[in-house]
């Protein structure tokens, strides 16, 4: 049997005679580090603490509702195809992804929407009714987009970098790049019209780093974006979770729920498996973790086991921000209501040093509102609406107590979304449920309960951030959110690309 929804494992039972690789969580850089493993030849296990994969990317099934609890808009669906295409098979076999036109809508202080596209000349007349005369200045920005892309994206992002050399080698790339501006100074660079340098700045949001510190680096979204489109799974992205696991099922991966691990084991410096909370050993030649960098670091691994990630140096760290995520079913359907809806609020370098440098909960907000069934009625009962709304919030260093505030958050959610862009939403709920940083640092066992891990400025970008293959420890290899290249979709199945290409083939 493939899958262990029991999380119990037969005894000192190998599941072949092939060399074993164990993979610590079910997140989607875990899932695709197992398929590449599987595809060079390793007998793989995936184990997983939570009752279901995904990680932060997993489902809540609520009354008729469904809600994908984590990352909800697909770049670069090439990074899925690829795994499909590891064992000659077509990923649209098994999920449809849907290119969304506009990729966003972007709701103004002032009321006024801008429909953000890959279209260009959609995006040239969406920047005139802002700022006549300004258009030709988004053909600039792409153009400069483009060139970091096709070096900082499809170079950079698939190497590892985690040596002196590599990262030296780099440095002149980094300078034309203008990596020591902010992604918000890079806009700047372009657009005279504040609003137009916060379209073009948001994107850092979207993988926990703030606009005004994340290196301009992370400038190349806007073209990747452009280039590859937004894409939405057909069921949820929880359903694209479900077509990778069976994917690895069906090419002979095991998957454990309810399966915690207690500890890395290791000998000489080299990896020998993983024993659980259940105190059953898992031995294993290669072990990949896909767990928070703190929690590999700090508590699955021996404290001598890294002289650079000690527990202090993470602690001392810069991590992203929290997020107070409020998923909600409605009676009623909102259909003037787009796919994804970015609602921006009058401060932005303010409200933006509150969450991420002062630790403040500020009574104003900038939301990030999904509509999946927009795209897809099947994930609410006929004539509602499924939603998530999402707000920027200090993490766990900052002075809230969510357990007295998460309700008192939520009803000004309601309130502003009812008085702006859901009409009598306050009266129209038919399910409701939250989850705030403690959330995620009790069900995700995220540091500091960060949405991202740690934060993407420039000295925790590259070889500065933890590396994809442990520099101590042999047959140990990291991917996911916290590690090289870092947060996003495209990023964390990057990981596991490097990952896949570090691990070396089983030889008969």
């Amino acid at each position: 049997m493939n899958e262990l929804s029991s999380g119990t494992f037969l005894a000192n039972e190998p599941s072949s005679s092939r060399p074993s690789a164990v993979v610590i969580g079910s997140g989607i850089g875990g899932i695709a580090a197992g398929l590449r493993l599987l595809a060079k030849g390793y007998s793989v296990d995936i184990i997983e603490a939570l009752d279901q994969p995904g990680g932060r990317a997993r489902v809540f099934r609520q009354d008729g509702f469904t809600f994908d609890a984590g990352p909800t808009i697909i770049t670069a669906p090439f990074l899925f195809a690829d795994l499909w295409e590891l064992f000659g098979r077509k990923i649209e076999d098994d999920i449809e992804l849907v290119s969304l036109d506009p990729f966003y809508q972007l709701r103004m202080p002032d009321g006024h929407f801008f429909s953000y596209s890959g279209d260009r000349d959609k995006m040239r007349a969406e920047i005139a009714k802002i700022s006549p005369g300004e258009e030709a200045n988004y053909d600039r920005l792409m153009k400069d987009s483009e060139a970091i892309y096709r070096v900082g994206f499809e170079q950079l992002c698939s190497v590892p970098i985690d040596t002196v050399p590599k990262m030296l080698s780099i440095i002149p790339d980094l300078l034309w790049f203008r990596f020591h501006l902010s992604v918000y100074q890079n806009a700047c660079r372009y657009f005279k019209n504040p609003y137009l340098r916060r379209i073009f700045s948001f994107h850092p949001l979207l993988i926990g780093g703030n606009p005004f510190d994340t290196t301009a680096i992370y400038s190349l979204i806007a073209f990747l974006e452009k280039e590859h489109g937004v894409h939405f799974a057909q069921g949820g992205t929880g359903a694209l979770i479900q077509a990778m696991v069976n994917l690895f099922r069906q090419e002979g991966g095991r998957i454990s729920y309810n399966t915690p691990a207690q500890e890395i084991t290791l000998e000489n410096g080299q990896v020998t498996g993983v024993t659980l909370e259940s105190r059953q050993f898992l031995p294993a030649n290669v072990v990949v973790s896909n767990a928070d960098i703190a929690e590999t670091y700090s508590r699955l691994l021996p404290k001598h086991a890294s002289k650079r990630w000690t527990p202090k140096k993470i602690e001392n760290s810069r991590h992203s921000m929290g997020l107070f995520v409020w998923y909600f079913g409605t009676k009623n359907q909102y259909p003037d209501v787009p796919h994804h809806l970015i609602l921006l609020n009058e401060r932005y370098r303010e409200l933006l040093e509150d969450i991420f440098k002062h630790g403040f909960l500020a009574d104003d907000f900038s939301l990030y509102l999904h509509r999946p069934t927009a795209t897809d009625p099947s994930l609410a009962p006929d004539g509602c609406d499924s939603f998530y709304v999402l707000s920027p919030v200090p993490n766990l260093d900052g002075d809230v107590d969510w357990t007295v505030t998460a309700e008192l958050y939520r009803q000004k959610l309601a309130k502003f979304l009812s008085d702006t862009v859901l009409p009598d939403l306050e009266n129209q709920i038919a399910t409701s449920h939250i989850m705030t940083p403690l959330d995620f640092e009790r069900d995700l066992r995220s540091e500091k309960g960060t949405g991202f891990s740690l934060a993407p400025h420039l000295l925790q970008s590259a070889w500065f951030r933890p590396h994809n293959r442990s520099e101590k420890i042999d047959g140990l290899y990291l991917v996911g959110a916290g590690t090289h290249p870092g947060a996003g979709l495209p990023g964390v199945l990057s990981s596991a690309r490097v990952v896949g290409d570090m691990v070396p083939h089983v030889t008969a």
